[in-house]
């Protein structure tokens, strides 16, 4: 008699949120961990949750530039397993931190400062067990046109702007603008119309 797997759901990186889950904006990032241009942004975009707290939601997706950066990609599926255990977030931060100093053994113990005690952790980042969650997301990222990290989207609109508090936050402002439901104005309620005056016969 042959046992049923058991199916595991994988959390995927397009499901991790911080902020608030249910905001109408979405800034969205595709972006890898050796890059000191995704961690400076990284910095900002810190800063665009503590100012748009309750406004905005961020979701990061992982787009390893393995051609420069031969350890970004194990990385990736590092974070991807942290997720599982609700870490992403501490890790993500660890990651960036630490982003000169991610071999296997050193990601190993960044997951444990993140709070995972997974003991397979390891094992799955030897056998990428999260590896066809980071390739879907270089995937979708070639998809949509992303040929650099960081790349940002709002709402899904391209942002093109420069990766800095100022730019960033006059596009967000603007998304904000759009997405507010206009105030429900009071119709006036229409008078009676008054009856005509009767005409004095002649």
């Amino acid at each position: 008699m042959a046992f049923k797997k058991e199916v595991v759901e994988i959390i995927e990186p397009k499901d991790v949120f911080v902020g608030n889950k249910d905001a109408a904006v979405t800034l969205e990032e595709f972006g890898e961990y050796e890059s000191e241009i995704c961690a400076k942004a990284n910095e900002v975009v810190k800063q665009l949750l503590e100012e748009y707290d309750g406004k905005i939601r961020f979701n990061f997706r992982h787009f390893p530039m393995t051609n420069i950066h031969q350890r970004s990609l194990k990385a990736g599926e590092a974070a991807v397993a942290t997720a599982q255990d609700g870490k992403f977030w501490e890790m993500h931060n660890i990651l960036f931190a630490n982003r000169r100093n991610l071999g296997t053994t050193s990601l190993k113990l960044h997951s444990r400062e993140a709070g995972v005690n997974n003991k397979r952790f390891l094992d799955e980042l030897v056998n990428a067990t999260y590896g066809w969650q980071v390739q879907g997301d270089i995937r979708e990222g070639i998809n949509r046109g992303v040929k650099d990290v960081p790349t940002f989207f709002i709402n899904g609109e391209r942002y093109t702007g420069k990766h800095n508090f100022d730019e960033m936050s006059k596009a967000l402002d603007a998304v904000i603008k759009k997405t507010k439901k206009p105030a429900s104005v009071k119709k006036p309620v229409a008078k009676a119309a008054k009856a005509p005056a009767k005409q004095k016969a002649a």
